[in-house]
């Protein structure tokens, strides 16, 4: 299931770029997360609760960060496991914009296997859209939550 789209930041590219490559802040906008590790500055995980309609697959995702290339690009592999359920995500991110304003370009590339993948995109797309509109949500508050410490 690819997704992609673009989010508009009322941001200096670098205040977003020091949200986006920061996992403790990209932890704030995952819904369900229930605890974070980090193991080094490119391998992090988390154990989530996935809202899946009427309960929530309870899942742990190890993340990676593929490449960088600061104040610009980003990439990130995800792979979780929970009961029920494997997930495989490919996500980047690439910025752009001078000045008070930042444009972010990303596109999410994933895979979910076992009996919740078997659901269907049908059933699974409008609840992925959902989880996706919410980290959007949540990194816009992060990133002028930093933008104003930084301010």
């Amino acid at each position: 299931m690819k997704l992609e789209g673009t989010k508009e930041f009322d941001a200096p590219r670098e205040v977003v770029w020091s949200v986006i490559n920061d996992p403790s802040k990209m932890a704030k906008t995952m819904p369900g997360v229930e605890s974070f590790e980090i193991a080094d500055d490119k391998h992090w995980s988390a154990k989530v609760k996935v809202p899946l309609g009427l309960g929530g697959l309870k899942m742990s995702i190890q993340f990676e960060k593929v490449e960088e290339r600061p104040l610009e690009f980003a990439s990130l592999h995800a792979k979780g496991n929970g009961v029920g359920a494997l997930m495989n995500m490919m996500t980047s991110f690439t910025l752009s914009g001078d000045g008070p304003q930042t444009s972010m370009a990303w596109e999410a590339d994933v895979k979910i296997a076992g009996p919740v993948g078997s659901m269907g995109q049908r059933v699974l797309q409008p609840i992925i859209n959902q989880q996706v509109g919410n980290v959007l949500s949540s990194l816009d508050a992060e990133v002028q939550a930093e933008k104003a410490a930084a301010g």
